[in-house]
């Protein structure tokens, strides 16, 4: 008899070195479902400037614009280790199901707010579909697929993201030139039914084949350590710095709690992660790496969104397409990156692409109000490119170095890390950003009403809304003001090149070296003859 060990899929026994039969289309499928997700997010930017408009939008402060995005962002990072966890006990399809229309039903209600809170409930509530899909997709690519093409998986799947990161600016630049600002919202309806189909039909449910007890003690702990944590760093974003108590007090208490988490599941008999797989150097340097990645890269790409627009004047439908050689480069090389590991490994390939990361984000240190854009569209499909060979790579040494039992717990990981990382990315650069702004600013607003002062110097996009309505005297004080914000994004951007080299130091440390990686640990059970006939069918 030939010893076998099986998956269990909805009731369908499937060899782990063979993969499900439909595992190409369940890829395909997956992709789509994070589509609603990404293309969310990247909408939301260029929308921005539409919902604050008093007469076209909603009127919404600057504040309440920060809330509308903020909201999201907390529960979404707050819930997505819980969801990872119920995914892996409950069935990961299920928890896709839920997120799907949870997903959905906040959209229709976001595209049909009446006010600034009312779109900020909205937006908390897609938070919590967002953090059910976002863990369920990567953890069901893992399961379907064989360790041998799993690399080869999720660089697809890295590569869909990268195609959402772009036709979400120009689907929303379309969408608000011909329709009302709801409809950047209202877009994700026809995808979330669609996706609700589709995974209907053709995606298996996989969940932990161990009756393990639940731990809704370390479940409360990561929720209360990640939404404090979280809210002290957006926190800074408002702000502008991070010396301020309602800063410095929920991060520390956050990050008190997330200890206290380390703690309690390193002793608990039933933990809902086995923190000591922080031990394994190849999945701790990976998570190390996904957050510095989106630390690094993040910052510096949510600021261009404004230098496009505000600095050199370009519609939202113009600046989307502008992010194209981004996704490109993440099209063409994300699938790749499986290939470069199994030649050179996932150090070397990780350590030249935190390199390539840090070497675009510096050049951004010498940009200006009227650099060439053919040198910003080179910088953007480097960047790309590097992001798509160190992020399918770190990826996937997350999911292997776990059983895959555990696979809606890894993905959680990786991405409440890539949450983090990319909000406090924005933060503390953001923090410098504004500094820098403020510093060069505060001289040069002498004359104007008090209240006209403040918003100048409080941010370029006060500015542009200023110096509109003062005729020549205000195109001169917008000048200002875009050199003003240039130097700034040129501060932000030397940080990140030395967060990404930190990264690159990181992974050429401690990265496994070719042929050191861990093999993954196998699901059990192991199938009796009776069910090892069985799944030959199959």
């Amino acid at each position: 008899m030939r010893n076998s060990t099986v998956s269990i899929l909805l009731g369908e026994l499937v060899e782990p070195d063979l993969g499900h039969p439909r595992r190409w289309q369940i890829l395909g499928v997956m992709v789509f479902s994070l589509l609603a997700v990404v293309l969310d997010n990247t909408i939301l930017n260029v929308a921005i400037k539409t919902i604050a408009d008093p007469v076209h939008g909603l009127g919404a402060t600057q504040g309440e614009l920060e809330w509308a995005m903020n909201s999201y962002t907390l529960v979404f990072a707050g819930l997505l280790f819980t969801f990872g966890v119920l995914g892996d006990r409950f069935g990961r399809k299920r928890m896709l199901l839920i997120g799907m229309v949870l997903f959905g039903l906040a959209s229709l209600a976001s595209a049909y707010s009446q006010d600034p809170m009312q779109l900020i409930i909205a937006r908390s509530l897609m938070g919590i579909g967002g953090a059910a899909i976002m863990p369920a997709t990567l953890a069901i690519i893992s399961n379907v697929f064989p360790i041998n093409e799993r690399g080869k998986a999720i660089g697809i799947w890295a590569a869909g993201v990268g195609i959402a990161v772009a036709i979400g600016p120009i689907t929303g630049g379309l969408l608000l030139e011909h329709f009302w600002w709801g409809s950047v919202f209202l877009i994700n309806v026809p995808i979330v039914l669609l996706a609700i189909v589709l995974i209907g039909t053709l995606v298996p449910d996989s969940k932990d084949p161990n009756k393990t007890a639940l731990d809704p003690i370390g479940v409360l702990l990561s929720i209360a350590g990640l939404v404090s944590l979280v809210y002290g760093i957006v926190r800074i974003t408002e702000l502008g710095t991070a010396a301020d108590a309602t800063v410095i007090v929920p991060s520390l208490i956050g990050l008190a709690i997330l200890a206290a988490f380390v703690w309690y599941e390193s002793r608990t008999d039933h933990p809902a992660f086995d923190v000591r797989e922080f031990r394994n150097a190849g999945f701790s340097t990976a998570i190390a790496s996904v957050g510095l990645v989106f630390f690094s890269a993040m910052g510096v790409m949510f600021f261009m969104a404004f230098y496009w627009q505000i600095v050199r004047g370009f519609s939202p439908l113009q600046s989307g397409a502008l992010v194209l050689p981004f996704a490109v480069a993440q099209l063409a090389f994300s699938p790749q990156s499986a290939r470069a590991v199994q030649r050179f490994g996932a150090r070397a390939v990780s350590t030249a692409a935190m390199l390539m990361i840090a070497a675009a984000l510096a050049c951004y240190a010498f940009i200006s109000a009227d650099t060439p854009l053919w040198i910003l569209l080179v910088l953007a499909f480097v960047q790309g490119a590097a992001m798509a060979s160190v992020m399918p790579t770190a990826t996937t040494s997350i999911m292997n170095a776990l059983p895959r039992e555990k696979a809606g717990v890894g993905s959680s990981m990786s991405n409440v890390v890539r949450q983090v990382g990319g909000t406090l990315g924005i933060a503390v650069l953001g923090a410098a950003l504004s500094a820098s702004y403020r510093g060069a600013m505060e001289d040069k607003v002498a004359g104007l009403p008090p209240e006209a002062a403040h918003a100048v110097t409080e941010s370029i996009a006060g500015a542009a809304a200023v110096t509109e309505r003062m005729g020549a005297q205000g195109a001169a004080l917008m000048s200002v003001a875009n050199d003003a914000f240039v130097v700034g994004i040129r501060w932000a951007a030397v940080g990140s090149a030395a967060v990404a080299l930190l990264g690159a130091f990181v992974v050429g440390r401690w990265m496994p070296a070719k042929g050191a990686e861990r093999a993954p640990v196998r699901a059990t059970p192991v199938a009796d003859e009776g069910a090892e006939k069985e799944s030959a069918v199959v």
